[in-house]
């Protein structure tokens, strides 16, 4: 599990973003915060951090202001900043401070799973060790600024496309378009453009199933989950 901190002043909105992380499967909130003397007390008392969904605008200090006192004292836990500032000098402070990723508020529940995925892939990448060629490299880093929603085209209703994600997430192991649609209620043909637009976006992958003979059937597995 991915233990989270939610660092945020209103009360009401880290406990609505704390159940978001819930609900993204993979991540676990370990702490809330509500000022940066409550978020640096628990960097140091908690046993495990991975990862904190640090607000800006704190009653006693910036989140940025946090993010450096972290590094002063040698926390390394990786940030996402989960705030309202919008201005070009806070986001460039963020990425200079080492924030991963920046997310304006508000925000729906949609917003934050993206890059909690995407940042759960990061960590699969990375879990390997050893050494990088350049290919590698460039994947890496570009797996959380891949990380927005894909656009639908014109004719792709945005309800399928959830259904078809869900389905993907919650398998066990490679979808064909066939099973997607005895899972969706949707015809083979619908989900099997939905799939399509997912490879093509990054956020599926293609896999091939040879049979004894005829071609290989075509089957698809959440890009996270790769």
């Amino acid at each position: 599990m991915i233990e989270v901190l939610v660092v945020d002043d209103d009360v009401r909105v880290a406990r609505v973003n704390a159940a978001y992380v819930e609900k993204v499967p993979g991540f676990h909130v370990a702490g809330e915060a509500h000022n940066a003397a409550e978020a640096l007390g628990c960097l140091e008392t908690l046993p495990r951090l991975d990862l904190v969904l640090m607000d800006h605008y704190l009653p006693d200090e910036t989140g940025l202001e946090v993010v450096q006192e972290m590094r002063r004292r040698g926390h390394q836990t990786d940030v996402i900043m989960v705030t309202a500032a919008r201005d070009v000098s806070t986001v460039q402070a963020a990425m200079r401070h080492g924030a991963l990723q920046y997310l304006v508020k508000p925000f729906a529940f949609a917003g934050l799973r993206v890059k909690l995925e995407a940042y759960a892939e990061l960590r699969r990448s990375l879990d390997g060790g050893g050494e990088a060629e350049q290919a590698e490299v460039d994947r890496l880093f570009g797996v959380l600024s891949a990380s927005a929603e894909p656009q639908l085209p014109k004719g792709h209703s945005p309800t399928t496309a959830e259904l078809v994600r869900q389905s993907l997430i919650s398998a066990d192991g490679p979808l064909s378009a066939q099973e997607i649609a005895e899972r969706t209620g949707v015809s083979r043909q619908t989900a099997q453009r939905y799939l399509k637009l997912l490879e093509r976006t990054g956020r599926a992958r293609l896999t091939l199933k040879y049979g004894d003979a005829g071609r290989p059937e075509h089957r698809y597995v959440w890009a996270t989950r790769a």
